[in-house]
């Protein structure tokens, strides 16, 4: 039976939007927006532990970010390489483990040497998990599932279902998102975890995410934990 939910959520995603705006209106550089977005991430996986959030999944750099201007994306893949190291170090202090999903082995070879560097150095780690999606769409993870289906001819047909699926995704043995939270006021999923967030309860706040506080994730929280959630069925109400 559907209940409303009176605990946190176990699993928090992310859609790290208005970096850029946020910097364009105070007169700074898109980049600039950029940088001080990298740094809110320690501060969001450090509240969400606090209040016993297991799982903390951020959209960092998506499939269709490519399009953007060269200079953009080169000065990305340079702060991630950059800032995956001084966030590992930080991080693994409080025992967070680090993990990456997406297209990682078509990222920039410094960029990925350190995806597989840190969560290999980090999977005993069991404070809290925080799964960065690089090079990530939605769509292609599922295109991805079905070729790895194909390929290892491990699975019929027949026998097919939503449950052995979700082996072949990226993260198989993460739960799917109880929450996900989109920054600046836009209110679409931007092609993310379209398989996981079935049935995801959505908070969009108003603020650019290098605005997000503790406050905001809290108001997001107390939203979530208000939430009838019946996954098809009848609640409560």
């Amino acid at each position: 039976m559907a209940t409303v939910r009176k605990e946190p959520p176990r699993h928090i995603a992310f859609i790290m939007d208005g970096n850029g705006r946020w910097a364009k209106e105070k007169g700074k550089p898109r980049t600039y927006g950029h940088y001080v977005g990298a740094y809110k991430i320690e501060d969001v996986v450090r509240w969400c532990a606090q209040r016993g959030v297991e799982f903390a999944t951020f959209y960092a750099f998506s499939t269709e970010n490519w399009k953007r201007p060269l200079d953009e994306v080169k000065f990305l893949f340079n702060l991630l390489v950059e800032k995956i190291g001084e966030f590992y170090e930080r991080m693994n202090k409080e025992k967070v483990r680090l993990r990456f999903i997406g297209r990682i082995t078509e990222l920039p070879d410094a960029v990925k040497e350190k995806c597989l560097e840190y969560e290999e150095k980090t999977k005993n780690n069991d404070r809290i998990q925080v799964i960065i999606a690089l090079n990530y769409g939605g769509r292609a993870e599922i295109v991805d599932a079905v070729k790895k289906i194909v390929q290892s001819g491990s699975v019929n047909i027949n026998s097919l279902n939503e449950e052995n699926f979700r082996n072949f995704l990226y993260a198989p043995d993460v739960p799917d998102p109880d929450l996900v939270i989109r920054t600046s006021g836009e209110q679409r999923i931007s092609n993310f975890l379209l398989w996981q967030i079935a049935y995801s309860e959505l908070y969009f706040s108003p603020v650019y995410w290098p605005d997000f506080s503790e406050e905001e994730l809290d108001k997001a929280i107390a939203f979530y934990m208000s939430r009838d959630r019946r996954f098809g069925g009848i609640g409560e109400r």
